[in-house]
């Protein structure tokens, strides 16, 4: 008799482990109030987060000073320039150092809104597959995904964009001003880097990361979560 109580006790315990082992599945599915979620809920859910996401992080970088006055995507000079800038301006080039920095900067922000319908394409292909993980994954899981799909893309289609805001906002022109006179100094060595392909890397950059911001902050604050899709589809994996 003990026997076979042992016996049944073990095979309660293995149904119990293998429920709890399907159990983050099922939670997610269930959703947390509004009934079952399907997996086209979910996909749906996420990409309305998304969505909101990275039309808050455009809108923020594409502000006056969204770029030059925020430290976290402040774009700096080319690392090229970085290395001899102490140099410029203890040579009396102090004045248009400064002006390249704030130009680059102000065509970063007027270009910034051209990634958004970009962006928007890349999560209204996202498949279901896709959307799970995100649901699962880390804080940046979205925006890993985004940079991961639509760099390539944004990269061909922004540099254009930045060419012309750089040209716009007069950055072009300081910026050769500035190294056509550093260059004719005797006891220095040329410098010439790639300004439009650097403030285009730079600025995508500062963008993830704005949409990085966001997206951490839906994850952790249900009052970002402005749909009841949304609402039902980060509740449920709050829950797991």
């Amino acid at each position: 008799m003990k026997n076979y109580l042992s016996k049944v006790s073990v095979f309660l315990m293995t149904l119990l482990l293998v429920a709890c082992a399907g159990a983050d599945v099922g939670s997610i599915l269930r959703g947390a109030a509004g009934g079952a979620l399907s997996e086209d809920d979910v996909a749906s859910g996420l990409k309305e987060a998304l969505v909101q996401g990275i039309s808050k992080g455009s809108e923020s970088a594409s502000r006056e000073d969204g770029f030059f006055k925020n430290e976290l995507i402040r774009i700096a000079l080319p690392e090229e320039m970085r290395r001899v800038e102490s140099t410029m301006r203890s040579l009396g080039l102090g004045s248009e150092v400064d002006r390249v920095l704030l130009t680059i900067n102000r065509g970063a922000e007027n270009a910034a809104r051209e990634a958004r319908p970009i962006f928007v394409n890349a999560i209204r292909q996202m498949s279901v597959q896709d959307a799970w993980g995100i649901l699962r994954g880390e804080d940046d899981a979205a925006t890993s995904y985004l940079r991961r799909t639509t760099s390539e893309e944004l990269t061909r289609l922004f540099m254009p964009r930045i060419q012309e805001s750089l040209d716009q906002v007069g950055a072009t022109r300081h910026y050769s001003d500035l190294v056509r006179a550093y260059n004719a100094i005797p006891t220095t060595s040329n410098i010439d880097p790639d300004l439009n392909n650097y403030v285009t890397e730079r600025a995508l950059d500062g963008l993830f990361t704005l949409i990085a911001e966001e997206e951490k902050n839906i994850r952790e604050n249900p009052m970002q979560r402005t749909s009841s899709l949304m609402r039902r589809v980060f509740a449920a994996q709050d829950g797991q």
